[in-house]
């Protein structure tokens, strides 16, 4: 195969998801992770998996502790990526689900987008979809992508698509990959040693390697890493004056590891509609992530 990337399949959302009486507990699913083996093969159809939660109550204790710990407004409003944490346990249950094929644990979260398309009153219950959409075969492995939805009263009010990288020989020419170029102002910031934890306190999300340099070097990594969705909700809290009320989405592409501790540089520039966001580490010659704010729905993944 000659080509850098090709469609390797298209999978929609099973019709029939499965129902959850509530919010599935992380701690069991990061025991099922850990030890759930990897019996994927090249050209296997990912399972149509999915599952729902319905009558979510949003707990403003722990909304507001999302929102201190992130630098958002303490109001009774969601930031944009929060329902992105409150479903990381729906997605993970697809992950660890014994029809899925892959190892749970040394997926690459490779982007994000949120997209915003009503804003309301976070009393209401919500209902919570998540599915395990499509997939490609790419130069580096498999990539596939896992959705959320969030609907109130049968209306879709938010929604999220997470693309992941199962790593894997697939013979296909690697290609120069886009340039990620510093625009507009420059902030410094101190991400410290114990930002993981911090965030794993709040999010539920205990991945080892995100929590200490000797549980992250267990799988591979030098140094504990910050999670890429803590990244972008604080890059998101620093722009929160730019967030439209609704009718906007948020794409991020994170690039490499942000070790803890670290100094990064946090550039953004606004050009019309469109907010642009990157973070480079100190030197300003390698990016973590880039992301962008769009004030337009079209074609908006839900």
């Amino acid at each position: 195969m000659n080509n850098s990337i090709q469609q390797f399949d298209d999978v929609a959302i099973s019709p029939v998801p499965e129902q959850l009486i509530e919010l599935p507990s992380l701690l069991g699913l990061f025991r099922k992770a850990m030890v759930k083996s990897d019996s994927f093969e090249l050209g296997q159809a990912l399972p149509c998996l999915s599952n729902c939660v319905e009558g979510v109550q949003i707990d403003l204790n722990h909304l507001r502790s999302y929102q201190k710990l992130l630098g958002f407004d303490q109001v009774k409003k969601l930031p944009p990526t929060y329902l992105s944490m409150l479903g990381f346990p729906m997605m993970l249950r697809l992950m660890t689900h014994a029809d899925f094929p892959m190892k749970a644990m040394g997926q690459v979260h490779l982007s994000n987008e949120i997209s915003v398309f009503q804003d309301f009153p976070i009393d209401q219950p919500i209902t919570l979809a998540a599915g395990i959409t499509k997939s490609l075969i790419t130069a580096k492995g498999v990539e596939w992508t896992v959705g959320l939805t969030a609907t109130i009263d049968g209306e879709l009010v938010w929604s999220s698509e997470s693309t992941m990288l199962h790593r894997c020989k697939t013979g296909l020419r690697r290609q120069g990959v886009p340039l990620v170029v510093r625009a507009g102002e420059s902030q410094t910031w101190a991400v410290d040693g114990g930002m993981g934890r911090r965030y794993a306190s709040v999010s539920g999300d205990y991945n080892p390697i995100h929590l200490s340099a000797i549980s992250a070097k267990l799988f591979g990594f030098k140094k504990a890493i910050v999670h890429g969705m803590w990244s972008k909700a604080r890059c998101l809290a620093v722009l929160k004056d730019q967030l439209p009320e609704s009718g906007y989405r948020v794409r991020a592409n994170f690039h490499r590891p942000l070790f803890l501790p670290s100094n990064v540089l946090f550039y953004s520039e606004r050009i019309a509609d469109k907010t642009s966001f990157s973070i480079f580490n100190q030197t300003g010659e390698q990016a973590h992530m880039d992301g962008c704010i769009l004030q337009d729905l079209t074609n908006a993944q839900f």
